[in-house]
């Protein structure tokens, strides 16, 4: 398994986020912590959802973000949702994870940012 948690020896994708259904998720990158929190609880496709980003420290990034939605090894289309600074270390944005017609249920959502190694969180929704 890689480190980041989105492949096994099999290249199956695999979730390693799905803290996410409980409370916020942490990855460390470029020097910084940046924290995944999704509301309502637990994450459930097809339902009008918040993002909210963190990133500690939070120096010399932009004003907003692009959180990017997709499913490992499925096209979906391009789901992006734009996160706005509400505080000097928080993004925050609204949008929809929608529901895969094969029943697959592993999602990834990664903060679009070179100056945070784009951290990606892989999880599975719920029904």
């Amino acid at each position: 398994m890689s480190l980041l948690g989105a492949t096994t020896a099999s290249s199956e994708p695999i979730a390693d986020s799905n803290a996410l259904h409980s409370g916020p998720c942490t990855k460390k990158l470029a020097g910084r912590n940046v924290t995944l929190e999704i509301n309502p609880k637990p994450v459930r496709h097809m339902n009008d959802l918040s993002f909210r980003v963190t990133v500690d420290p939070s120096t010399a990034l932009p004003s907003a973000l692009l959180l990017d939605l997709s499913m490992p090894g499925m096209p979906m289309g391009k789901n992006q949702v734009k996160l706005a600074k509400k505080s000097p270390e928080t993004w925050e944005g609204r949008g929809v994870i929608v529901r895969c017609m094969s029943g697959r249920r592993l999602w990834k959502a990664t903060v679009l940012s070179s100056d945070l190694g784009n951290p990606a969180f892989t999880f599975d929704v719920r029904d």
